[in-house]
């Protein structure tokens, strides 16, 4: 192993540590050379536990979510009763600890922010979390610091927007070796956090792999989770205050000087503790608080610092705290679990479980009572009432001479005796819970079970087995080599010995935003506060007053995802279900909706402002506006927020330069005027604009799109489509069909398929009647050179069926005459590329192609040998003429023709002049009879 590089030693006042650091030295001396780093590193090591003690200041180091850390906590509060607290968090979380009595224990401190002013655009959203344990030393602390009067407690450590200031310095989070391939349920552990960056008091872990790959080595463990439990939490677990100090101490020394000393994470380090420092004499400058009733509580890594502030006895300038950014940060409580505290922080599954568990243990063993916030929930039964048990007699701060690290290291460990009634029950209990997974286990394996942890405790010179030993001898017994249900035998062992503990943040710790939603879905009658999942039955039709429900419902729906999933139901324009079913998952998403409630107070306004910026973004589209819109109109009703949408819409569609995103534009334009045209206002203003916008901006680009590599078929077709469809709409609001057929005149495209749309667009502008379309089409199966590439002509008629559905029975019998015609060493290499063509490319639109065949062929086979095609049935006689009959108005225009001339001649049909037969009947005959009436009537109308 290559030696690192350290700092040299501080000077400093050997104490009563004076002969450790001799002892020290001269070992390593003897093992290393005096000329080795090793001489410096113990002997420095000591030095720093010296300084450490010797502060003014009582500093009390620690390991986040170390039980051993957490007892001493308890205790040495109960004993010294400090008047001010300095604690480890970031200080502008300081509002939040109130909010812990209304929840309950896991949970973390969030500071959360999505619109971003001094951090990069494409770190939004920005997320901070601090979790807290009960069994952790900081809430031991600001539970005694909340619930005793006359206590203060000062939150010392950078703000949420420093460390992300910050970030950016620090080197990548260390990998935990030992925690890959464990098959833990890592996705769902760490969602409770979701991505957010985790602050901890006193991470404690070598700096680098190869010092921890030896530790791993020599103590016979796979996780540094499991080092650390062995070699200091169960000696420190019932050690005095005074030891355990110089302890922690010793370890932070270690693990500081054993990290790179240019390394970008130890300058970050170090720039939190003069800023700690700092803020520490700033409260002490301004508050006049004497230093010996404040306890200092930071981690052994920092107890060991030796930045030039440290200590309230530097003379060093302040440290110049950087301003903070333009970033509006908000501030809530989530849920956290022990899964998800393991996942962030790079900790061994189980891991904080099991240090709930020894917590709980040491509780009950010592008779220790510790500090909990009055009226919080702990899910557990209400202990009964008892004296705070008396602390470890101990030294203060001032007390520091006194060498208790030196029996600690001469005194071997006391091996702890095997408790067979405990692991019996481990096993037994284990055996049942894996029965109930769907192992094949049996009192056979309990034993088992039972011997091979006695035996791997052995083999790792453990007189006692351990929850890892167990957790191994279980995964070799019982689960084998197979995983009959989602969760193996390693997350068994977790549930069992210590559980993933969740926690909930209460009603009055909630944001306003989900207190609200929880008022308003009250009348589904259900416990949305619980994990479990909640079925929610609306009978919209009987019970109409829970229409409020649905709305909200489906506006949850919008804004969080499948944390409510409707099973029954559906919202579209212009519908209404009239019974709804639904899956909510509110109480065990508890984070998603805290972090909702930090956009806005209202669940209307949070959707407001998302579709506002939305269609605001650098990247938005007129797509997406439409999008907004038609989702405004299905959540929050029509009004001035859709009239705003549409008009960016209408902005966004004559600001594009690309025709990418017709087809959405499309579909989603024709599905809004198909709702206006139900309504009774009919379309507002700005789709009117939007569709005289589109025709024009959509004929300016069609030429170049029938050229453009980059633009596909179906983006064509789309154009096509709008111009085609919305044509009537669009010459009555005024636009010029002249535009159209210039634009289309002006279209030479020469890849096969936009050729084919070509041609059906100018036969739907009658520019090419279908007799010539059947001719070009007979010359392409005729020319062996492009008869190949037929398919993609196939391709763009049937992409043509969306502008021109007119068209359809026109690719059937193409394809049909295809199929007909080619021969075999033709048809069979070319069928295949048909097909995947047309799935490509075509997929939506071969439905009506089939619907169209349906209709043309017959659906019995033997109809089929007698069918003649529509397109080779013989033309239709004409029926013969009939001759016109004569009578009053024939032989009114026979007599003046002028004027059926001049009619023929402005509809340009040609003049042909039949002649009547003369009438005959009774009034005829009557007529000839008696003239007389005849020619009197002729002589009025000459008159």
């Amino acid at each position: 192993m290559s030696a690192p590089v350290v700092a040299g030693p501080v000077a400093g006042p050997a104490g009563g540590l004076g002969p450790l650091r001799e002892r020290l030295r001269a070992a390593a001396e003897e093992f290393a050379g005096p000329d080795d780093a090793l001489p410096e590193i113990l002997s420095g090591m000591v030095e720093d536990v010296d300084r450490a003690l010797a502060e003014e200041l009582e500093i009390f180091p620690v390991c986040h979510h170390s039980p051993a850390s957490a007892l001493a906590m308890a205790r040495r509060l109960a004993e010294k009763r400090p008047r001010v607290i300095y604690l480890e968090l970031p200080e502008d979380l300081a509002p939040l600890l109130e909010e812990l009595r209304n929840c309950r224990l896991p949970v973390a401190l969030q500071a959360f922010a999505t619109e971003l002013d001094g951090f990069p655009a494409d770190w939004a959203p920005l997320s901070v979390v601090a979790p807290l344990t009960e069994a952790s030393a900081e809430y031991q602390a600001i539970a005694y610091a909340l619930d005793t009067p006359d206590v203060e407690l000062v939150l010392v450590d950078r703000s949420a927007d420093h460390v992300l200031q910050w970030r950016e310095r620090e080197d990548a989070p260390d990998a935990d070796p030992a925690a890959d391939g464990e098959g833990r349920e890592s996705e769902e552990a760490a969602g409770l956090h979701g991505d957010a960056f985790g602050v901890g008091v006193g991470r404690l872990r070598p700096g680098f792999a190869e010092l921890e790959a030896h530790l791993l080595h020599h103590g016979k463990v796979r996780h540094w989770s499991e080092w650390w439990d062995q070699y200091v939490e169960q000696p420190l677990a019932g050690a005095d205050y005074r030891t355990y100090r110089q302890a922690m101490v010793m370890i932070g020394s270690l693990f500081r000087r054993l990290r790179p000393e240019r390394g970008a994470r130890l300058a970050v380090d170090e720039d939190r503790e003069r800023y700690m420092w700092t803020r520490i004499r700033e409260h002490l400058a301004s508050s006049g608080t004497d230093p010996a009733t404040a306890l200092h509580v930071c981690g052994a890594f920092h107890a060991a610092s030796r930045v030039e502030q440290f200590g309230l006895a530097s003379e060093a300038e302040p440290f110049p705290i950087p301003e903070r950014t333009g970033t509006a940060w908000r501030y809530g409580l989530i849920p956290s679990s022990h899964s998800a505290i393991e996942a962030q922080f790079g900790l061994a599954p189980g891991a904080v479980s099991l240090a709930a568990a020894t917590w709980s243990r040491t509780l009950t063993a010592e008779r220790l009572t510790p500090f909990r916030l009055a009226g919080q929930r702990t899910g557990r039964k209400k202990p009964k009432a008892a004296k705070r048990a008396a602390a470890p007699p101990a030294g203060g701060a001032g007390e520091a001479g006194g060498d208790r690290l030196t029996p600690f290291l001469d005194r071997p460990p006391v091996p702890g005796a095997l408790d067979e009634d405990e692991l019996r029950g481990w096993c037994v209990d284990l055996v049942r819970l894996a029965r109930r997974n769907g192992y094949l286990a049996s009192t056979a394996d309990a034993i088992a079970v039972f011997e091979t942890s006695v035996l791997l405790a052995g083999l790792r010179g453990r007189a006692r087995p351990t929850p890892y030993d167990f957790e191994d001898a279980a995964v070799t017994c019982i689960e084998k080599d197979t995983v009959p249900g989602k969760r193996d035998v390693r997350r068994l062992c977790g549930m069992l010995l210590g559980g993933d503990r969740i926690g909930t943040v209460g009603y009055d710790a909630l944001p306003p935003l989900a207190r609200d939603v929880l008022d308003r879905l009250e009348p589904l009658g259900l416990n949305l506060t619980a994990r479990t999942q909640q079925r929610a039955l609306l009978d919209l039709a009987n019970r109409p007053e829970l229409r409020p429900c649905s709305d909200l419902l489906w506006m949850l729906r919008r804004l969080l995802g499948d944390v409510v999933r409707p099973v029954m139901g559906d919202r579209a324009l212009g519908g209404r279900a009239i019974q709804e079913s639904w899956d909510l998952a509110l109480g065990r998403e508890q984070r998603a909706l805290v972090q909702l409630g930090y956009e806005g107070v209202t669940v209307e306004q949070v959707l407001e402002q998302r579709l506002r910026r939305a269609v605001r973004e650098p990247d938005a589209t007129a797509a997406t506006a439409l999008k907004a819109v038609e989702e405004a109109l299905l959540y929050l009703g029509p009004g001035r927020l859709v009239d705003d949408l549409g008009s960016r819409a209408v902005a966004l569609l004559a600001a594009e330069r690309t025709v990418d995103q017709a087809p959405l534009v499309l579909r989603r334009i024709r599905r809004l005027l198909a709702y206006y045209r139900t309504t009774e206002a009919g379309p507002p203003h700005w789709a009117e604009t939007f569709v005289t916008t589109g025709y024009a901006h959509y004929c300016t680009l069609l030429p170049t799109a029938f050229t453009d590599e980059e633009v596909g078929a179906r983006q064509v077709a789309a154009m096509l489509g709008f111009l085609f469809g919305l044509e009537g709409f669009a010459l009555a609001l005024g636009c010029d069909r002249a535009q159209l057929e210039l634009a289309v005149r002006q279209c030479h495209p020469v890849e096969p398929d936009r050729t084919a749309l070509l041609w059906a667009a100018e036969h739907r502008l009658d520019l090419l009647p279908l007799p010539a379309l059947r001719e070009r089409c007979a010359e392409l199966l005729a020319n062996p050179l492009v008869v190949r590439a037929f398919p993609r002509y196939v391709s763009g008629f049937v992409q043509a069926l969306e502008p021109v559905p007119s068209l359809a029975p026109f690719v059937v019998e193409q394809l049909s005459g295809a199929f007909g015609r080619l021969p075999d060493a033709v048809l069979l290499p070319w069928l295949p590329r048909l097909i995947m063509t047309l799935r490509r490319e075509a997929a939506e639109l071969l439905p009506v192609l089939v619907r169209e065949a349906g209709r043309t062929f017959p659906g019995a086979l033997p109809a089929l040998d007698a069918l003649v095609p529509p397109w080779e049935a013989p033309p239709a006689t004409a029926p013969a003429r009939a001759t016109p009959v004569a009578g009053p108005a024939g032989g009114l225009l026979a007599a003046h023709p002028a004027a059926c001339e001049a009619w023929t001649a402005v509809l340009d049909l040609p003049v042909e002049w039949a002649r009547a037969a003369p009438s005959a009947g009774p009034a005829g005959a009557l007529v000839a009879a008696h003239p007389a009436t005849a020619e009197a009537l002729a002589g009025v109308l000459a008159g």
